[in-house]
Parts: C-alpha cells; sequence; structure tokens
C-alpha cells in the first residue's frame, strides 16, 4: 500500500533545515494567535456580561462587532507600514520589527491585568489580538514567498503550511488543558517568550536564504515605481479579473465567517454562564484545529492532486451552507458551535492552501503588493461590511433569534462564494496549464 504522506513531504535533503524551520515560524505564529483567541473573546464578552456595562447602549456580542470595525482600521493602518517597510527591510529583518513590536505590548500589558481589567484595556487588546494575526502571518508567507522558487513552491507549501495548523491544534490544546491553571499575566509572559522564539527562528532560517538564495525567480521582477503605499495593491488588483475573483473569495468568506462568529458568539451568550465561557470558547477551539489539522495532513493534498484547487475551493463554501442551513432551523448551542468548527476548520486547512496556490502564477509584485491589499484591507473591509449586517438585524430582531435568521443571509451570500471560486478555480487551472506548456 502507498504511503499517503510520501507525495505531501517530497523534500529534498538540502532543503530539510529550511523547511522545518519555516514550519516551527508558522506553527509558533499561529500558536501565540490561538493563545490570544479565546484569551481576548473571553475578556472582552466578559466585562460587558460580568459588569453589566453596555457600549452605548450595546451589548458583548454587539460591541465585538463595532470592535471588528476597530479592527479595519487598525489593519489599513498597518497595511501601509507593512508596505512601507516591505520596500527596505525583507525577510528576518521585518519579522525582528513585528516581533519586537509584539514583545513590546505584550509585556507592557502585564501591569494592566493585575487590576480588574477595565474597558479601554479589553478593547485594546481585542484590537491587538487580531493585530497580531495580520502582522504575523503576513510577514511569514512575505518571508517565504521571498526565499522559494516558484518551482518549488508546490512541494514545500504543504508542509510548511502544516506548521500553522499544527500550532494551531497545539496551541489550543495548551489552552485548553492550562486555561485554569495560568492566569492572564503568565499567559502574556508565554506569548511573548514564544514571539521571542518566532525571532530567532527567523534569524536562522534567514542565513540559510542568504547562503542559498533561491535560483529562480518570479515573473515580472523588474523593480517597480514606489507610489503612494496606500492605493498599490489595489490598482493591482484592479487590473486583473483574476485578481477580482481572489478579492471577491476572500471578501465574501470574510463576511460570512464574520456573520457566523457572531451567531456563535450570540449562542454562547445566550446558553452558557459567564464564568464558564473562556473554558467553553477554549473547547470549541481546540476542537476546531483537531479538524483541521487532520484534514490539513490526510485530505487538503490528495484533494488538490486528484480533484484540483477548483474543487478544493468549493469545498467550504458547501460545508458552511450545510451547517448555516442547520442552525436555522434549529438554533441550539451546538450548532452554533459547529458554525465556528467547520469556517475555521476548513478555512486554516484545506480552504487556506487552496486560496495561497492561487497566487502561484502571478508576478511578484502581485504577489506582495496586492497580496497585502487583499489580505491586510479587503479582509478587514468585509468584516466591517458584516458588522453593519449583523448590527442592522440585531437592532430590528435582536438576540438569538436574530442571529438565526441570519443564516438566509450567508446562504445568499455563499452562492456568490461559489461561482468566484469556479471562475478563479478555472483560470487557475489555465494559468498553470499554460505555464507548464511553456
Amino acid at each position: 500500500m502507498a504511503n499517503p504522506l510520501k507525495g505531501f513531504l517530497d523534500v529534498k535533503r538540502r532543503e530539510v533545515p529550511f523547511v522545518v524551520l519555516m514550519f516551527f515560524y508558522f506553527f509558533l505564529v499561529i500558536t501565540v494567535f490561538w493563545i490570544l483567541k479565546p484569551i481576548k473573546k473571553a475578556l472582552f464578552i466578559g466585562f460587558y456580561k460580568g459588569t453589566g456595562a453596555t457600549f452605548f447602549g450595546l451589548g458583548g456580542p454587539e460591541a465585538e462587532q463595532v470592535a471588528k470595525v476597530g479592527n479595519m482600521l487598525v489593519a489599513f493602518v498597518a497595511m501601509i507600514v507593512f508596505t512601507l517597510l516591505a520596500r527596505r527591510l525583507h525577510r528576518q529583518r521585518l519579522t525582528f520589527v513585528f516581533a519586537g513590536f509584539s514583545i513590546a505590548v505584550l509585556l507592557g500589558a502585564l501591569p494592566l491585568v493585575a487590576a480588574e481589567p477595565s474597558q479601554p484595556f479589553v478593547w485594546s487588546f481585542y484590537l491587538f489580538g487580531d493585530l497580531f494575526n495580520t502582522l504575523m502571518v503576513a510577514t511569514f508567507f512575505a518571508f517565504l514567498n521571498d526565499s522559494v522558487a516558484p518551482g518549488d513552491s508546490k512541494r514545500l507549501y504543504g508542509p510548511i503550511v502544516l506548521g500553522g495548523v499544527a500550532g494551531g491544534f497545539f496551541g489550543s490544546m495548551g489552552v485548553d488543558r492550562l486555561i485554569s491553571d495560568l492566569d492572564l499575566s503568565q499567559w502574556l509572559m508565554l506569548a511573548a517568550g514564544l514571539v521571542a522564539a518566532i525571532a530567532g527562528i527567523a534569524w536562522a532560517a534567514g542565513r540559510i536564504v542568504d547562503r542559498d538564495p533561491p535560483r529562480v525567480v518570479a515573473k515580472s521582477d523588474e523593480p517597480a515605481v514606489p507610489g503612494n503605499a496606500a492605493l498599490e495593491g489595489g490598482r493591482l488588483v484592479l487590473a486583473s479579473r483574476y485578481l477580482l475573483a481572489i478579492v471577491t473569495i476572500v471578501g465574501l468568506y470574510e463576511i460570512i465567517s464574520t456573520i457566523l462568529d457572531y451567531q456563535f458568539t450570540t449562542a454562547v451568550n445566550e446558553f452558557v454562564a459567564k464564568q464558564d465561557q473562556r473554558a467553553f470558547f477554549t473547547r470549541v477551539y481546540f476542537i476546531t484545529n483537531s479538524l483541521a489539522f487532520g484534514i490539513q495532513l490526510f485530505l487538503t493534498s490528495a484533494m488538490m492532486k486528484k480533484a484540483g484547487v477548483r474543487v478544493a475551493l468549493l469545498v467550504m463554501p458547501f460545508t458552511i451552507l450545510t451547517v448555516a442551513t442547520g442552525f436555522l432551523a434549529l438554533p441550539i448551542l451546538w450548532i452554533g458551535a459547529a458554525l465556528s468548527t467547520s469556517d475555521n476548520g476548513l478555512n486554516y486547512s484545506m480552504n487556506q492552501s487552496a486560496r495561497e496556490s492561487l497566487y502561484t502564477p502571478v508576478s511578484r509584485d502581485e504577489k506582495y503588493k496586492a497580496k497585502a491589499f487583499i489580505d491586510m484591507f479587503v479582509q478587514r473591509f468585509a468584516k466591517a461590511i458584516a458588522v453593519g449586517i449583523n448590527l442592522l438585524l440585531a437592532a430590528v430582531v435582536g438576540g438569538l433569534a436574530g442571529a438565526r435568521w441570519l443564516s438566509l443571509v450567508v446562504a445568499v451570500l455563499v452562492a456568490v462564494w461559489i461561482v468566484a471560486a469556479s471562475f478563479a478555480g478555472k483560470r487557475f487551472r489555465e494559468l498553470t496549464g499554460a505555464e507548464s506548456a511553456e
């Protein structure tokens, strides 16, 4: 019987040190993210439920929707800063800047968590939790794209990206097991230590690439004329129907994901007591990452190789459509949790691998600037649209009843997502087929 992992682990001996280092780079980034995610969410929701405070009349789940708009504004600034720094700093140097910033924030928060968290603190920490993921994941992929020749990416991205899925699995498992044993200050110090380890790994991986740079570079590598850092990526996107299809996929997914998260949060707020919420969030995230780990290890590569990228892109929207329909029919806690699990479990595994592969046949400028525009601005702008949808329905209906009917909005958006994913998958096949023939 053939080894199912043989095709997935197609790594040459000289590539092993770099692949291992980048595996653990992504592993630690996602581990820290999953340490921060349940903490920031429970702090935010718990503050409003525990104190009885409101944010201009809004309760915890609704106030979190406003915080997601704040994430968009923060991400827009981050996109500009990232673009400006990426003109001068590459690979490990860019990692050092954002890792240093993250460590400073985490350690700077220690005096603030000694007392009862205040409203400014829970808001700031919530925004930072999202900013950390935005900056460090973008920096990781910038490092990776600048270090691997395009011809090698199909072999190496699978095992490297598995590091992120494994980080989600083990990070959420560690939080699930230790959530009651460590206080908030200890979690922050642990996260800061892991970010410092990321910087060390980036240094070692950068040394390898500096000694043996990629032998093949992407198309359209002539030096670009620097323009407005906030607009460069957007201009590239508007000039390409293929990139516009990717924008549609990413944008619709983020709208749908934000709606699903609001439905999930509302169900938890409805059915779970405040003192049990952090543990419940942690348990759901552990189950989610266990699912993502299994999918990435056993299904993603086989699906993409045998059925193609187009089919891999379509698995997630059809799955979400099924679960959302179930929540519409029966809005109970565990179906609400299944919304989060089906969303993140597939997005961090098969959907991310298939979506990232769409950038393989595009130019270097598009890989860096257009991708930064899509990943930092489009994603957060789409979340802001979803926030408007969520709050509008909450104002009209409110509570679990309003969250339930959002599944109808999800169904309509999924239909458009399926069309865009089908087009992008077909165009990817044409581009890579032409490239192979050439």
